[in-house]
């Protein structure tokens, strides 16, 4: 009986491990009877096996979105053009397009990297659903806030947001939520593709 129990066990355990990640949990009913799973419907569970999240699994899926770009022969040659980290880049088309090039905001910001009409003319940008001038418009405009505010990355980044002479004003990360977000996204995200 208890070789049974062992065995059923082991199986469970193992598919369960092969299926997908999850903590497993053990509860002995009122009879004696011994119960796991990995999704508790009764606070009488108790944790038995605690997952260990494969941190290198999670970084592989997490950058695959990233490095699987069909933009990226665009991104690495703006990058090369204005002297911007790619992982930069990248980062920030995720947050502000989630790569897709037709994107508009509800402000009119338009493209992979949202860029604003009123800085079409002097990031040479005719058509802004043209990766490629939208790219590297929007490389050339990220590489001119970095210079403006001393390479301070955070800073840069919510000048590209915000817009610089909001951050000029505040001296900071503006306090507006959107800004902050965007900074944080683009922050985790850079990071990650860093790691």
């Amino acid at each position: 009986m208890y070789s049974k129990i062992i065995m059923l066990l082991s199986s469970i355990i193992f598919s369960s491990a092969m299926v997908s990640h999850a903590d497993i949990y053990k509860y002995i009913d009122s009879k004696g009877v011994l119960h796991f799973t990995n999704m508790p419907t009764s606070s009488g569970y108790e944790i038995y096996i605690k997952e260990k999240p494969d941190s290198n699994e999670s970084h592989e899926k997490t950058t695959d979105l990233f490095l699987s770009s069909e933009y990226d022969v665009f991104i690495k040659q703006a990058c090369e053009t204005h002297g911007v980290d790619v992982s930069l880049v990248k980062a920030m088309i995720k947050v502000e397009s989630d790569f897709n090039n037709w994107a508009i905001s509800k402000k009119g910001a338009k493209g992979l990297m949202q860029i604003m009409p009123d800085n079409y003319k002097k990031l040479k940008i005719e058509n802004p659903f043209n990766p490629w001038e939208n790219i590297m418009g929007g490389t050339k405009y990220m590489k001119m806030m970095m210079e403006r505010f001393d390479g301070k990355l955070p800073l840069a980044l919510a000048a590209y947001n915000a817009g610089p002479t909001v951050v000029d004003r505040f001296n900071d990360i503006p306090p507006y939520s959107e800004t902050e977000n965007y900074v944080k996204k683009v922050m985790e995200y850079y990071n990650l593709l860093n790691k």
